[in-house]
């Protein structure tokens, strides 16, 4: 099952924390790249990083989250929130995909 999974990061945290925890945190991304098909940040209109975005393929909702919660970021207080939803992709590389 195709799932989005949408964070946010805390706004106060410490902005080295990315940084620190980013070659943990990509590797986590390549160990679990069977479930995870797509990452990376989203950017505030400033160019700040202000949250992320996967695409993950997993049996459901359960699943995707035991992903975030074994992402090293996880630990660290950057996640504020995140919200898992179902996608259904209908339309990829120029053409319709149903």
């Amino acid at each position: 099952m195709l799932m989005t999974i949408l964070f946010r990061d805390t706004p106060d945290a410490d902005p080295e924390i990315r940084a620190r925890h980013m070659p943990e945190h990509l590797d986590f991304l390549e160990q679990n790249r069977a479930s995870i098909r797509a990452a990376g940040p989203l950017l505030a209109p400033d160019g700040t990083v202000s949250g992320g975005l996967w695409l993950v393929e997993v049996a459901g909702a359960e699943a995707a989250d035991a992903l975030v919660r074994a992402d090293p970021f996880f630990a660290t207080g950057l996640r504020e929130s995140w919200e898992i939803c179902q996608w259904r992709q209908v339309f990829a590389d120029g053409a319709r995909q149903i």
